[in-house]
């Protein structure tokens, strides 16, 4: 009989989504796995490895069991420039299909790996439902990692269980989603595509939903204090077991150089940092933080209601913009302006491309942020207990934003209608009044915003314990990993009784 010490060197093997919000909370779960006695692979690309490989190199210094296996990228066999090889707002249109067909082309390597280097658990992302056969193969487990809330899951396998929304006349008309802990009302308008018209997508999420029936289990970066009576429906949805593990980011990124060298850039903390420097001159919860995502980018025409609204408002700002290299020129003119008069004022400050977001987040001067709903940025406002503006956007989004709204109640809708792809403009343009009114309501020192800003920091102190021993996600964490040592125990005796 294998002896149960044996079964202790667990060896993980994490395989992301090439996308930077996909990425980056992956790795921080793999980080957490580390720092409790995990042996952690990260299979990714050369250029993926780049946003992250600091923090991973950090965490091997500090006598964590935890590297990065580097694929290279077939960017010549499917017509890519070099470097081209992940999701994101500076992706042109047309090389999105031949990026998917390089992660193809790599999948038998992928596969070959997880034999060699002797996995005893495979977690992937969502977007690899091809995984769940491989470990079945190898007789190992899979975990399924969603980079979204447990309740957009949740709310997706109703709607496709019941399809309430079918039976309204109109895309305007609001239907309510059937067997939810929560009455939510949403519109067909805000549901993405593929749950309206059969597409290519469809296929690939009803994948997804098949592997996710096939594997041992979910792990979400949630808690149990924001999502615990979503964790449950899903586990009955879905017949498998689940786990909340996060805060991830909070868990991983325990200091400075963690949180400024996360994603694409770093900040120094101190003298040399404009941007922190301007936020620390600036009064506690006066600064409104603006950021849509790593995804995104607007036609001329929103920025335009967007500046204009940040602009007449009473609040200071940082604003997050991502540069539209189709109009390139358009854009640049107007926003150079813009920034030419706010700096000048000293009323804002924009930061064009990456933010450290942690950092900024976590500065007394913020006061509230505007969000695309993007689960990272959710989660990490309220590990700093932020009320935020809601402005939903592709992807989930929409069903984030019921969440924040209408079940925590700790944010305010800006009043978006209209879903649309991450790679579209949409025809929506949400006009600066109402923009301002949000803000408004966010920002302001009225009954309704102190009641959000106590129930923000009120989460925010559950994420904190949730980490904690004793705490939700740690318990999760700890029985996670004691049943993967037990499965692997069982595995091995299996093996050597053959």
């Amino acid at each position: 009989m294998v002896m149960s010490h044996e079964a202790n060197n667990m060896k993980v093997i994490f395989l992301p989504f090439i996308s930077t919000s996909h990425i980056i909370p992956m790795v921080d779960m793999a980080r957490v796995f580390a720092m409790y006695g995990v042996d952690v692979t990260i299979i990714t690309t050369k250029g993926n490895a780049a946003i992250f490989q600091k923090s991973i190199d950090r965490d091997f210094n500090r006598g964590r069991s935890i590297k990065t296996h580097v694929l290279e990228f077939p960017a010549k066999q499917v017509g890519l420039p070099v470097g081209v090889e992940t999701f994101n707002a500076d992706t042109p249109l047309d090389m999105s299909p031949k990026i998917y067909y390089g992660l193809a082309i790599l999948q038998p390597q992928i596969e070959k790996l997880f034999e060699e280097l002797e996995a005893d658990c495979i977690v992937s992302d969502m977007f690899h439902p091809w995984t769940v056969g491989v470990a079945a193969k190898l007789g190992i487990q899979r975990i399924i990692f969603y980079a979204a809330s447990v309740l957009s899951r949740s709310a997706v396998h109703t709607l496709e269980q019941h399809a309430t929304h079918t039976r309204v006349d109109h895309d305007s008309e609001k239907f309510t989603m059937v067997g939810l802990p929560h009455k939510l009302e949403m519109t067909r308008l805000q549901l993405p595509d593929w749950m309206r018209k059969s597409n290519a997508y469809g296929q690939l999420m009803k994948m997804i939903n098949d592997s996710a029936t096939k594997s041992y289990g979910a792990v979400f970066n949630s808690f149990h204090d924001f999502e615990g009576a979503y964790e449950e429906h899903y586990k009955n949805a879905f017949g498998t077991k689940c786990w909340s593990l996060g805060p991830v980011s909070l868990w991983a990124n325990q200091d400075v150089s963690d949180k400024s060298e996360r994603g694409d850039t770093k900040v120094e903390e101190g003298e040399d940092s404009d941007l922190l420097k301007w936020l620390n001159s600036k009064k506690e919860n006066s600064v409104l933080y603006v950021s849509f995502g790593s995804l995104n980018k607007f036609p001329l025409s929103q920025l335009v209601e967007i500046a204009h609204a940040l602009e007449t408002s009473s609040h200071d700002f940082i604003w997050v913009v991502r540069k539209n290299n189709d109009k390139e020129g358009e854009d640049e003119g107007f926003m150079e302006e813009f920034e030419k008069r706010v700096k000048e004022s000293n009323k804002g400050y924009l930061i064009w491309g990456w933010a450290p977001q942690l950092l900024i987040l976590e500065n007394q001067a913020i006061g509230a942020m505007v969000t695309h709903c993007g689960w990272n940025t959710i989660v990490e406002s309220m590990n700093v207990g932020l009320p935020m503006v809601t402005w939903p956007l592709f992807a989930e989004h929409f069903f984030n934003e019921k969440l924040v709204v209408d079940v925590l109640r700790i944010g305010v809708s800006v009043g978006a209608k209209e879903w649309r792809n991450w790679n579209e403009f949409g025809s929506e343009v949400v006009k600066r009044d109402e923009i301002g009114k949000a803000i408004g309501l966010v920002m302001e020192n009225g009954k309704e915003a102190e009641e959000m800003r106590l129930r923000a920091k009120g989460l925010s102190d559950d994420a904190k314990k949730a980490i904690l021993v004793g705490g939700s996600s740690h318990a999760n964490l700890i029985q996670l990993i004691e049943e993967l040592k037990s499965l692997k125990l069982q595995r091995l005796n299996g093996l050597c009784c053959c």
